[in-house]
């Protein structure tokens, strides 16, 4: 039996944000977000900078999950990272329920975290070690005026640990982080975020560092809470089998740019971006053959490395790799095409903003895989 969530009548400081919002509209916006990275430079030697993220646009919506697919290094935390306002945007803006978000004053800052929660990747280096859990939790309660008394405090601290199946919880308030299993602090950075009471949940991977056996169990957990607070759910994965299962949506990213997107099943059933179709061929698949000299079941197979976003190609930064290449693939990146059911994709295989392109026309959409 869940408790219900304890109560505040405590005034939120310096809010930046509206009081409500219909579940039909975006409650959490990126608009064109951009992340330029300053490297150190010498007297002499021109600025340097990483390029992680470029022109990068998504919603969220309540009671819906999310998910940002890609592997490592092509922007996906540093996405979720300037959405919890860790990091601020080089370009583009952050919008909470329509309305831009400024300010980075302590207040303001305290005012967004209130509404917009984090679950980093590894639960061990996120809690403090000479904390136990009971300091983890009670310290969002006090900040953000959910619990004042002693009682309202020991009310919440058992509801949250029920919340997240850790019981009975008195098994679990005086224990420290090393004395806890991988999936029970990961369960532990879950309930320190609805100690928030948040509307918006930005999970960074929240599995990956966690045994195989148990990852089912945390995102079920998730999907339980999404459901139950209306949560706008941001999943940060590199394993798309795993969005197919949990997220709504997928979004995929590669290189800091997004070049895909839509209802999950449509974009892994029916991937169009070449670089989708590279990622849900690396996933284990026991009936295809290998070996067939640099081809599998007689397809095409992607080779090279990502690019360096150092120095970043021009255009579809995919291009180095990709087997479709056209010359125009490496002089700007493609518009959005709608693909239908909202399904999207920036490439010019399917045109540049609804406009046919011969590459396209001739049939030269075959599948990658790794």
């Amino acid at each position: 039996m869940t408790t219900p969530h304890p109560s505040s009548t405590a005034p939120e400081p310096d809010s930046v944000v509206a009081s409500t919002t219909p579940d039909a509209s975006a409650i959490l916006e990126a608009v064109h977000l951009r992340k330029e990275f300053s490297l150190g430079r010498h007297i002499f030697d021109p600025p340097r900078a990483v390029h992680a993220v470029e022109d990068v646009s998504l919603e969220l919506h309540p009671g819906r999950v999310t998910a940002l697919v890609g592997e490592s290094g092509s922007g996906k935390t540093t996405v979720a990272r300037m959405l919890a306002q860790l990091y601020l945007p080089s370009g583009g803006e952050i919008r909470y329920r329509g309305e831009p978000v400024k300010g980075s004053s302590a207040a303001a800052v305290k005012a967004y975290r209130r509404h917009v929660q984090i679950v980093f990747q590894d639960p061990f280096s996120s809690l403090n070690p000479v904390h136990g859990v009971r300091y983890h939790l009670t310290r969002p309660l006090r900040i953000y005026g959910h619990a004042r008394s002693n009682e309202d405090v020991e009310a919440a601290l058992a509801s949250l640990l029920e919340r997240v199946s850790l019981t009975p919880t008195e098994h679990f308030l005086d224990k420290f982080p090393h004395q806890l299993s991988g999936g029970q602090r990961q369960r532990i950075a879950i309930a320190r975020a609805l100690a928030a009471q948040p509307s918006v949940l930005l999970a960074d991977e929240p599995v990956s560092m966690l045994d195989v056996s148990i990852r089912l169990g945390i995102l079920n957990l998730l999907a339980k809470l999404k459901e139950e607070d209306r949560l706008a759910i941001l999943y940060i994965t590199h394993d798309i089998a795993s969005a197919r299962y949990f997220a709504d949506e997928t979004l995929v990213m590669y290189a800091g740019q997004l070049v895909e997107g839509g209802p999950s099943d449509h974009v892994i059933q029916q991937p169009a971006h070449p670089y989708t179709q590279l990622l849900i061929g690396a996933a284990p698949d026991p009936e295809r053959i290998t070996g067939n000299g640099g081809t599998r079941d007689g397809k095409v197979v992607a080779k090279g490395e990502p690019p360096s976003l150092l120095t970043p190609p021009t255009g579809c930064r995919f291009h180095t790799r990709c087997p479709h290449v056209m010359d125009i693939c490496r002089q700007r990146f493609p518009a959005r095409t709608e693909l239908g059911g909202g399904h999207f994709t920036h490439c010019f295989l399917y045109g540049d903003n609804g406009a046919a392109t011969p590459a396209r026309a001739a049939g030269t959409d075959s599948e990658i895989l790794v």
